[in-house]
């Protein structure tokens, strides 16, 4: 009997998701807004409000998983969108007797003085950090009181990889880059930082969702040795065949400054700590439970490049 996916969710994450699944046979459908198609063969598709919990309800019917790879557009309006859309999928997958795979990332820990285990505290004092925290607190709760079948949160750090675009650091400033023109970047550019593929996180998602021993608790995503900014940017360009650019940082009074006329800026330095002091995620949970390796460095740089 084939297995059955449901992704929410037509981005990088979305898309590998997708991608991994349909090539081994697996039956499944993405659900977006619009329904577009992601060119994905063998991958359906459907137009629904994943915010609708009778809607997203009545597409999990039958699906095993239900992903979770959903990332509201408008960055500043997290406390709106995100709060009924996470109640929709805990809904649709108790409803349904699917299990819950959530796409997470690092913001519910807040700033830490040394690498990241998943047995740290969700600790953020952010809004965002709080906002992330409560949605996998819900799913845990669900899970351990019976309602889910399953539910299971990989985070990681910041993306790398094709169609990440502007919700990347690197990939933010890399067309301006590539043409050989300074960019700035946030925070300190010389600490070591975790960045990780999109294709790891979509591997390590599918390997949690699928392993019921794995629930219940949240996964780190393999990832490559940290790498300060200016070093990742400079690696992109090198595999492109182009030189290093100066990197200047955006950090302190003059953030400040520019934040004041714009509410992504506003929204980002609060979580400016990340590029203040190394961000160093430890992955070997996931290693040792699964032997998911990052996708080698070079390739992710390659990958980043061609976008």
């Amino acid at each position: 009997m084939t297995d059955r996916h449901l992704i929410v969710g037509a981005g990088p994450v979305g898309r590998h998701v997708a991608a991994l699944l349909a090539e081994r046979g697996s039956d499944v459908t993405v659900v977006t807004r619009s329904g577009r198609d992601t060119g994905i063969a063998g991958v359906g598709h459907a137009a629904l409000d994943a915010s609708d919990a009778d809607a997203l309800s009545r597409a999990a019917d039958g699906a095993d998983i239900l992903y979770n790879c959903a990332n509201p557009g408008d960055y500043t309006q997290w406390e709106r969108a995100w709060p009924p859309l996470a109640a929709a999928f805990l809904a649709a997958a108790e409803r349904t007797g699917a299990v819950y795979a959530i796409t997470g990332n690092l913001y519910p820990y807040g700033p830490v003085d040394g690498p990241m285990t998943e047995d740290l505290p969700d600790a953020a004092t952010d809004h965002k950090g709080r906002l992330r925290a409560r949605l996998w607190s819900d799913a845990r709760h669900a899970f351990e009181a019976g309602r889910l079948r399953g539910a299971v949160e990989v985070r990681a750090s910041d993306y790398m990889g094709p169609g990440v675009g502007g919700n990347g650091h690197v990939s933010r400033v890399l067309p301006a880059a590539l043409e050989g023109r300074a960019v700035t970047m946030m925070g300190r550019t010389d600490l070591p930082h975790t960045f990780t593929d999109v294709g790891d996180v979509a591997r390590t998602l599918v390997a949690a969702a699928e392993d019921a021993g794995a629930h219940g608790r949240t996964w780190h995503v393999p990832s490559n040795a940290p790498r300060t900014q200016a070093q990742a940017l400079t690696d992109v360009l090198a595999t492109a065949g182009h030189p290093p650019v100066r990197v200047r940082s955006l950090r302190g009074p003059a953030l400040a400054a520019v934040s004041a006329f714009s509410p992504l800026l506003r929204e980002l330095r609060q979580l400016g700590y990340q590029w203040e002091r190394p961000y160093v995620l430890d992955d070997s949970a996931a290693r040792d439970r699964w032997g998911v390796e990052p996708t080698p460095w070079d390739e992710v740089c390659r990958r980043t490049a061609r976008g």
